[in-house]
């Protein structure tokens, strides 16, 4: 008898319904397990997974309903651990889709924050402004999806309170960044009210360097790397899907670490 034709498609709401279900069941690594089966991710895709074209349609599929997973088990209430001093990774490492080289220049002076989309107040920020703000620091590990990981210690502002001084809507989808180096990336808003979320304007107490991402970055213990983009020039909170430069090339969206 021929498999394949025992495959068959399935409705894809009732398969994220169903994984809901076992998402919140003790059972859920095991059910975890089981999907990464050849035979679990072609039931998904609904695929036979015998050209290029279904198995793409495939792993976007599951890269979709990871994506779904990992929101439903994010707590964002949950702290990423923080760590002493005498942990900290020196150097911490440089990391960008370019060269050191190529790490773009930015004049203090004229540099200018844009926020927009579903804000009340809608505005241009000056360097010199988000330094007035109330700051914090944390020493937190990034996590590069990469396979390495390193501890730095970051100072700026909590990105919860600046999206309250703008007036942002808290129910809305996303928030699109948006760089001086090209990059754009975006994140759920549950993440970027999570108190560890931190527009970055220091690091190890100085003036960000510019490897690091001068004048600002995004910085996200509770994601991967490429979900902390550097060289901020734009902020945009939408309910529109924004993707991002990695994201759009096949990278999981939600990017939790």
């Amino acid at each position: 008898m021929n498999r394949r034709k025992l495959i068959r498609p399935l409705d894809a709401a009732s398969i994220i319904k169903d994984t809901r279900k076992e998402l919140h069941s003790s059972a859920r690594r095991l059910f975890g397990k089981r999907l990464l089966t050849l035979g679990g991710l072609a039931l998904l895709s609904g695929c036979d997974l015998t050209d290029d074209k279904s198995v793409n349609t495939m792993l976007r599929r599951v890269s979709t309903l990871n994506d779904r997973a990992q929101a439903l088990l994010f707590d964002p209430s949950k702290l990423a651990p923080t760590y002493p001093e005498s942990m900290l990774t020196r150097p911490f490492p440089f990391n960008a889709y370019y060269d050191i080289d190529q790490v773009p220049e930015i004049d203090a002076q004229t540099y200018r924050l844009e926020l927009s989309g579903l804000v009340k107040r809608k505005r241009i920020w000056t360097l010199d402004e988000l330094h007035a703000l109330p700051q914090l620091s944390q020493i937190t590990r990034h996590i590069c999806i990469e396979g390495w990981s390193a501890i730095g210690k970051w100072g700026g502002v909590r990105f919860a309170d600046f999206l309250m001084l703008a007036g942002a809507d808290t129910q809305a989808k996303y928030v699109a960044l948006h760089c001086a180096d090209s990059y754009w990336t975006s994140i759920d808003m549950p993440t970027a009210l999570h108190p560890q979320t931190l527009l970055a304007l220091t690091y190890d107490g100085d003036v960000l360097p510019a490897k690091y991402g001068f004048p600002m970055k995004l910085r996200i213990p509770t994601k991967l790397g490429y979900k902390n983009p550097k060289h901020i020039v734009a902020i945009t909170v939408t309910n529109e899907f924004p993707g991002g430069y990695w994201e759009n090339q096949g990278y999981n969206w939600f990017g939790g670490s």
